[in-house]
């Protein structure tokens, strides 16, 4: 790989990094000086395993429901198209131990929820496609390598 791409993630040699792991992948800054700093959350580790579709979707509304009970700078918390994770923007705040405890914070609370918010036709675009019990395997999967969420890449032999 030559030529740098337009997309970040795009760049980073996907085959070099170890998941867990929590890491700042960009930052943007608009034209009255916000800005927004794009984590990449990833949970499974690329190409070995990957999030099933109906966990990852019940995670994804549940994280991006609960997280805002503990910060009103969250712009988004999307899924990767791979299945392996999360991209969670925030905008002004780049206090990166506050967003690790932000996150640990909104994945315990995704164990005590008894239900996934908005799972309904009205209010999803494909509610038949959720699992609360898969969501929470995830959520305690990644709490429980909490300790490793700083380290990206893999260690050298």
């Amino acid at each position: 790989m030559s030529d740098k791409m337009n997309v970040e993630s795009f760049n980073l040699d996907h085959t070099k990094v170890q998941s867990p792991y929590v890491r700042l992948a960009d930052i943007k800054t608009g034209l009255n000086g916000d800005r927004i700093h794009k984590y990449d959350m990833r949970i499974c580790q690329p190409n070995r395993e990957h999030m099933e579709m109906p966990a990852l979707h019940s995670l994804e509304h549940l994280m991006a429901e609960l997280s805002r009970n503990h910060s009103d700078r969250i712009v988004d918390i999307s899924p990767m198209g791979c299945q392996t994770g999360f991209y969670v923007a925030l905008i002004n705040h780049d206090d990166y131990d506050d967003v690790l405890n932000l996150l640990q914070k909104t994945l315990e609370d995704v164990l005590e929820a008894n239900e996934v918010p908005a799972c309904n036709e009205m209010q999803c675009g494909w509610a038949a496609s959720h699992s609360l019990e898969g969501a929470k395997r995830i959520a305690r999967g990644f709490l429980a390598k909490r300790d490793e969420w700083t380290q990206v890449f893999a260690s050298e032999a």
